[in-house]
């Protein structure tokens, strides 16, 4: 009897004749270019990974799910999946009415029928959703600075999948899945959700777990979008590569599963569940701390460790997957193997590497020992992350006009210049707004941009191994985590609050532009007219007043060394 959780499940992609004509049409309707979240959710939604929605959330479904988890109809689903546009759009969709959906190439990938449009109340969402409205969590943060103001819902009907042009062969739809559990004979599939790379603890937990509940395994690591500053998803996919070995070949496969996480802990617990269920799993290991974001505004854990199992264990009969909880794996030294650890024998060394360890023995180029990982995937992970001394990094001064941001940058890079080993790339507030930004205002939004920009052309300095040295006025925090969380994706960000006071820098005002703003002659001027959010916890603050410049240009030197990021 073939088992229930093989059957195919339902997809939203019409047939190919279908879709051709369907392509032609929607060539002639309102487009919205999605970003890239959206184009995880959508291959979801329409390759039947979030069975059973037949498209982006209507209201009620939405209030639905932020309120009780569940949508209208009360089927148990956790996550709002919802069109997030902008209000200018917005405006110009009626109730009814057909929009194309295209990629970031401008490739039609599906049409959408709106049914819903509203403004959601984006605290309500983050309070119930992600458990606090703090945009210390990437998501929140998400939501409030980057998803557009409006959500749309409806049904949508699938015309191509996104295209992937990497690990192909590594990809599978759920009911690709299913069809290869069929043909193999596998009845019991325990699933493994990870976002960072495999070491030997996660290898040995996975082993057990597939052993203990008599089921095959599915690696199905996250390659859509993780949490700012994981690993990439090229590098970590290379690792799993290296590690597959390890296990019996044929008890373990892996496939590559292209979603955007929300680091929601307990209810993307859930999530993930609901989503291994579709992709024909019967089993789903719950890690300590699942998909948890990490510290919130407070330094405390945004999630208890276990909040995750107790959620998922109170729903796993409805969503119809079994849990296999996390066990923290631990090396025992006098073993040499690891153990579970509530059995390691009294009295024995235990030996353990955190993640922020490991970070810091990949940065300092320290040894990381075979007890921990595999070989190859330390081989791997040293290619991307070269010890700190040879990474691209961006120091990123910030402080009123006339603070002495410019000076004290032009200092800094002929210090490095001096040093030699990297090329730096001097970034500074008018010199970008001459090349890259002539056309470019003083609005907020204007500002914002000038400053998106300059993370744009930072990041790929870093991601390339240059240094790169910005000194904009850069007034909101939220538009400066947006750099810093660009160019962490390839090396080091140094935020230098320079602390002059605001009396200070109109005393030194040369060119005469706090005396205009004074007489309101400069609208929306830092200090005067406009806010400026003094960084929190920069890597370095610089109070330049009775300080000269190259004693401050020192002081960065001296944490650039702090860091390990030049040699002393």
């Amino acid at each position: 009897m073939q088992s229930p959780n093989l059957a195919p499940v339902p997809e939203l992609y019409v047939s190919y004749e279908s879709a051709q004509k369907l392509k032609l049409e929607a060539a002639e309707l309102t487009s919205w270019d999605l970003t890239p979240r959206q184009i995880c959710d959508l291959e979801l939604l329409m390759n039947g990974g979030f069975n059973p929605l037949k498209g982006f959330l209507s209201e009620a479904d939405y209030d639905s799910v932020v309120e009780k988890m569940r949508l209208a109809d009360g089927t148990l689903w956790p996550m709002p999946i919802t069109l997030d546009v902008s209000e200018k759009f917005a405006e110009g969709i009626e109730i009814g009415q057909d929009i194309a959906l295209r990629d970031q190439e401008g490739v039609i990938l599906a049409t959408m029928t709106v049914t819903d449009r509203w403004s959601p109340d984006k605290a309500r969402e983050a309070a119930k959703v992600f458990g606090a409205d703090d945009v210390a969590h990437p998501a929140v943060n998400y939501l409030h600075n980057t998803a557009g103001k409006v959500y749309l819902g409806g049904p949508v009907t699938g015309i191509q999948q996104p295209v992937h042009y990497d690990f192909k062969a590594r990809r599978d739809t759920p009911n690709e899945l299913r069809a290869l559990f069929r043909k193999l004979g596998w009845r019991r599939v325990v699933a493994f959700q990870t976002r960072n790379p495999l070491h030997r603890a996660h290898q040995e937990l996975t082993f057990r777990a597939a052993r203990e509940a008599q089921a095959n395994l599915l690696i199905h690591p996250v390659v859509g979008m993780t949490k700012p500053g994981d690993v990439d998803h090229f590098t970590r996919v290379r690792c799993y590569e290296a590690v597959l070995d390890k296990y019996p070949a044929a008890t373990t496969t892996m496939s590559l599963l292209n979603l955007a996480m929300r680091m929601a802990g307990p209810r993307e617990a859930v999530w993930h569940g609901l989503i291994r269920k579709n992709h024909g799993c019967t089993h789903f290991i719950v890690g300590r701390d699942h998909a948890g974001p990490g510290k919130n505004s407070q330094g405390e854990d945004f999630y208890g460790p276990y909040d995750a199992q107790e959620l998922f264990k109170q729903y796993q009969d409805e969503i119809g997957l079994e849990m296999v909880d996390f066990k923290h794996m631990v090396y025992v030294q006098e073993k040499a193997q690891y153990y579970p650890v509530s059995e390691v024998p009294e009295g024995a060394t235990v030996l353990d590497i955190s993640g922020t360890e490991l970070r810091r023995r990949l940065a300092e180029g320290l040894e990381i020992p075979e007890w921990f990982s595999f070989p190859e995937v330390v081989a791997e992970l040293r290619r991307t992350r070269p010890p700190r001394s040879q990474q691209g990094f961006t120091v990123f001064f910030t402080g009123f006009s006339g603070s002495g941001k410019s000076t004290i940058a032009n200092a800094l890079m002929v210090k490095l210049m001096e040093m030699g080993g990297r090329p730096v790339t001097l970034l500074d507030g008018d010199i970008v707004r001459k090349n890259l930004s002539s056309e470019l205002g003083f609005s907020k939004e204007h500002r914002d941009l000038n400053i998106r920009r300059i993370g744009y052309v930072a990041s790929e300095i870093t991601k390339n191994g240059g240094i790169a040295i910005c000194a904009p006025i850069a007034p909101y925090a939220s538009t400066r985590r947006a750099v810093r969380e660009d160019v962490e994706q390839y090396g080091a960000f140094v935020e230098v609050h320079v602390a002059t006071s605001i009396e200070e820098c109109e005393r030194r005002d040369r060119k005469g532009l706090y005396k205009l703003a004074r007489e309101g002659k400069i609208k929306e001027f830092t200090g005067i007219s406009d806010p400026y959010d003094v960084p929190e916890n920069p890597e370095l603050r610089l109070d330049t007043e009775n300080v000269d410049v190259d004693n401050c240009a020192h002081q960065v030197i001296l944490k650039l060394e702090q860091m390990g990021l030049i040699a002393g």
